[in-house]
Parts: C-alpha cells; sequence; structure tokens
C-alpha cells in the first residue's frame, strides 16, 4: 500500500512498514491543507493530534481507504465525512495508556510539593522552603473522569500509593475493574467533582464536553483540591480556574493539552499555582513503539 505520515511517529515503525513492502511517504511538517492536497492516490495516512482531517481535507483525497490515529482521541478526524466516503478510521487506544497515566501521577506529586515552583525559585537564587509546605498524596481521594483504558490505569497507580479513588464513565464497561482495584464507580460526576481532592480528565473533546468542567463545576471543587487535563484542551472554562487559583482556592492545575496548540497566550501561565507541558503524555519511547506495534497489526488487516 502507499502510506502518507503527516505526523512523527517512531522511526522504527516506518522502517518496519517498508520492510513488509509498504511504499512509505514521510512529511510532517505541512498543514492539514496541504496533507489533503498531498494524499491523491495514497491508500493510507497515519496521524497523531497535529494534523486534522476535516470534510474540506478529506475531500481532496482521492482512492484513501484507511485513516490511522497514532493515539487515543479521534476528535482531529471528521469520522462521519470518512464514513461517507468509504474511509475507515482506525485509532490505537491502549497503546499510551500508561505513558499518559504516568504523566498523570507526575503532575500529582509535583502539585503536591510545588516542584515546579521550587525549582523555578531556586534558579532564582532564591531559598523558599517556608513557602513549600506541601501534602502527601496517600489517604486523598482521586477522581478519575472518564474510567476507560487511560483512566482505569491512573486508578491502579493511585491505589498503589494509597488514595481513594472516585469514578465516573457515561458508560460502565470498566465499572468491575474499577471495584476490583477497590475504587468507587459513581454515577454523578457532579459527585466525584464535589469530594475528590485531585481531579483528572480523561475523555475525548465533543459537542457534549467541550467546556463542561464549567464555571459552576470549577467553583464546587473543594478549597485546595487540584485539577489535571491530560485529555484534550478546551474541556474546562480556563476563566473560572484562573480566579479559584489566583485567590489560592484551589491547590493548583497542571495541563497537558490545549484548545490552541502551541497556545498563543495563556493567561493561567501567570500563576505559581499552574503547570504545564507540551501535549507530551505519549511521548515515551514504550508507547511510541506500542503504538508502531499497533499501527502495524491494523494495516496488515487491510493488505
Amino acid at each position: 500500500m502507499k502510506i502518507f505520515v503527516a505526523d512523527p511517529i517512531a522511526e522504527k515503525t516506518i522502517e518496519a512498514l517498508k520492510n513488509e513492502g509498504h511504499e512509505v511517504v514521510v512529511e510532517t511538517d505541512l498543514t492539514s491543507e496541504e496533507v489533503g492536497e498531498k494524499l491523491q492516490g495514497f491508500d493510507v495516512v497515519i496521524v497523531r493530534s497535529k494534523t486534522k482531517l476535516r470534510r474540506d481535507v478529506l475531500e481532496k483525497t482521492r482512492g484513501l481507504k484507511v485513516i490511522v490515529r497514532a493515539g487515543v482521541g479521534l476528535d482531529n478526524v471528521d469520522q462521519t465525512a470518512a464514513k461517507e466516503m468509504g474511509i475507515a478510521v482506525r485509532n490505537t487506544p491502549a497503546a499510551s495508556a500508561r505513558a499518559v497515566a504516568e504523566l498523570v501521577m507526575a503532575h500529582m506529586f509535583s502539585l503536591s510539593r510545588k516542584l515546579a515552583y521550587a525549582d523555578r525559585t531556586m534558579r532564582e537564587g532564591k531559598w523558599e522552603k517556608k513557602k513549600l509546605k506541601g501534602f502527601e498524596l496517600g489517604g486523598k481521594t482521586l477522581g478519575i473522569i472518564g474510567v476507560g483504558n487511560i483512566g482505569l490505569t491512573v486508578a491502579t497507580m493511585a491505589k498503589g500509593i494509597g488514595m481513594d479513588v472516585l469514578g465516573f464513565d457515561v458508560f460502565d464497561t470498566n465499572r468491575e475493574k474499577l471495584e476490583k482495584l477497590g475504587g468507587k464507580f459513581v454515577e454523578d460526576m457532579d459527585e466525584v467533582i464535589k469530594n475528590s481532592d485531585f481531579i483528572t480528565l480523561h475523555v475525548p473533546l465533543t459537542e457534549k464536553t467541550k467546556g463542561f468542567i464549567n464555571r459552576e463545576r470549577i467553583y464546587s471543587m473543594k478549597k485546595g483540591a487540584c485539577l489535571i487535563n491530560t485529555a484534550r484542551g478546551g474541556l474546562i472554562d480556563e476563566e473560572a480556574l484562573y480566579e479559584r487559583l489566583k485567590r489560592g482556592e484551589l491547590g493548583g492545575a497542571a495541563f497537558d493539552v490545549f484548545e490552541k496548540e502551541p497556545p498563543e497566550y495563556l493567561k493561567l501561565l501567570e500563576l505559581d499555582n499552574f503547570e504545564a507541558s507540551p501535549h507530551i503524555g505519549a511521548q515515551t519511547k514504550e508507547a511510541q513503539d506500542r503504538i508502531g506495534d499497533e499501527i502495524l497489526k491494523i494495516l496488515n488487516e487491510y493488505k
């Protein structure tokens, strides 16, 4: 097959695809519109989160058979348009679960001990020991919004360090697995938000979830609670979050994802109790290798 790689994937995956006899073209510095122009005559396109395959882009293609999203979310692919055009849409939902879950835990540890602030002030020649009284994660309650592969992996890790876990999902597919870990599946998301010391989001960006962590929900969070988003930008009312963080009513927040990437201006970055990372959830060697393995399995189905 002719395969177009529009976003970076592991080099070993590209070599494996070539070794299997596929014709592979790699161009990862194009805009989404430019990708659409290039896809004439290609059977497969592989994307991550940067390239947006909307209807207008897909309509430029001819003969495309498969879109592979190297990762979890499919919000950058117009699935309705793809279906109408007879294009299969696949992703690799489990391959990066551990990597993202470990980043959630890293941000939780960092927020609880104010590590980003400590590092920054040390570099400025300051000794802010008195300001750096943190708290332990053991015994705290973690609320997981979205108990899929990633959410369940986070729950496993959190239980391992002695946290209580509450989970909410519109589907109860993993209810039994969560409860077997010792977590509690809660059917009311607002109850999870009100009763958690940490809240971590693991849901796709859809019309229903856009801005769903709204002002009311931000203001229902416990005093001193922390919010982590490694899912998708656009899920949270950032102005309301900024207000509560600035007043010191929340313990902190950490984002790995943003509505526009990279963000041109993020008001939250003005605050010492806010941390950010540049969408690195799946950026581990192991996760990228697993994603590559899944891509190879998927494409073998279409030979």
